[in-house]
């Protein structure tokens, strides 16, 4: 058996980061470690996480590329179903995020924005896929 389980974020400050997607989408904040270097959102199913970049450093002693808001974002995307994107674009910029690419109405009926995180990381905001 296998199960996607997590994401893990590596991010400069694990506190700063779990309160921005707390005010942004309302996740919940289910852990932080007592010295702030790991900390989890209850998300649904997959819980999304932070690693502050020391222990990242730690853990991968052949280093990692380290997220930059100034630069592009990686290719990878964290993907949130909404049925009002618009609505949690405003939040999430309320928040502290900025918008990326706005909202655009994809070939197969989907609703599709983008925006980045107080780090840099790539968000999607969508409707749901009708299947």
């Amino acid at each position: 058996m296998i199960q996607f389980k997590y994401t893990i974020l590596y991010v400069p400050d694990v506190t700063k980061a779990i309160t921005f997607y707390e005010a942004a989408f309302g996740f919940e904040r289910t852990f932080i470690s007592p010295d702030n270097d790991y900390g989890e959102l209850q998300t649904g199913p997959t819980t999304l996480s932070f690693a502050s970049e020391t222990l990242a450093g730690s853990n991968l002693p052949n280093g990692f590329a380290h997220a930059d808001a100034a630069q592009k974002p990686f290719a990878i995307e964290l993907g949130f179903v909404t049925d009002d994107v618009s609505a949690m674009i405003e939040k999430a910029i309320a928040a502290g995020a900025r918008l990326y690419a706005a909202p655009a109405v994809k070939p197969w009926g989907q609703t599709v924005a983008y925006v980045r995180d107080l780090n840099g990381f790539l968000i999607e905001l969508c409707t749901p896929v009708a299947h």
